[in-house]
C-alpha cells in the first residue's frame, strides 16, 4: 500500500445540455446524467447512482481485505446497497444507506464470527466513513 495522504482525480466535461463524461487518468470514461427522479433519463448513470454503488463496492472490497486478515473462509457475498436521499434542513441529500448483504461461508463455519467480520468490514469501510449518512447493515450468513 502507497502512504498517506492519497490523491484521486476526477473531471467531469459537459456541455449546457446533455450528458456528463466523467473521466480519470487510464480509466475508461463513464456517461452519467442526472437520475429520473429529476428529469433525467432512465438507464445511464447518476451521481447518485455512483455514489450509492462506491458504498456497496467499497463494502465488498473491505470485507475481503478483513476477511483475509482475519483467515475467514467464504465463497460468496451479495452486497446491495440502497441509498435513501431526503430534504433536510441543509437541503436535499443522503439520510440513510442501507448496506444488505448475503455472505456465504462453507458448511460448517462459524457464522457468529462471520457475522461479526461484516460488521468490522461496515465499521471500516473507507466510504460509508466519509458520508454525513446513518449506514444501516442488514447482514445474514448462509452456508452452502
Amino acid at each position: 500500500m502507497h502512504p498517506f495522504p492519497h490523491e484521486y482525480v476526477v473531471s467531469a466535461l459537459a456541455a449546457d445540455e446533455g450528458s456528463v463524461t466523467v473521466r480519470a487518468n487510464q480509466l475508461e470514461d463513464i456517461v452519467s446524467a442526472p437520475p429520473p427522479e429529476f428529469g433525467g433519463p432512465e438507464g445511464m448513470w447518476s451521481p447518485e447512482t455512483l455514489l450509492v454503488a462506491a458504498v456497496a463496492d467499497c463494502f465488498v472490497l473491505t470485507l475481503r481485505a478483513v476477511a483475509r486478515a482475519s483467515r475467514l473462509e467464504w465463497t460468496e457475498v451479495d452486497c446491495t446497497a440502497t441509498g435513501v436521499l431526503d430534504k433536510t434542513e441543509h437541503g436535499a441529500m443522503f439520510t440513510k444507506v442501507i448496506v444488505k448483504v448475503v455472505l456465504t461461508i462453507p458448511a460448517g463455519g462459524d457464522q457468529a464470527r462471520a457475522l461479526r467480520i461484516l460488521e468490522k468490514s461496515e465499521h471500516n469501510c473507507l466510504i460509508t466513513n466519509s458520508l454525513k449518512s446513518d449506514i444501516e447493515l442488514d447482514a445474514t450468513v448462509i452456508e452452502a
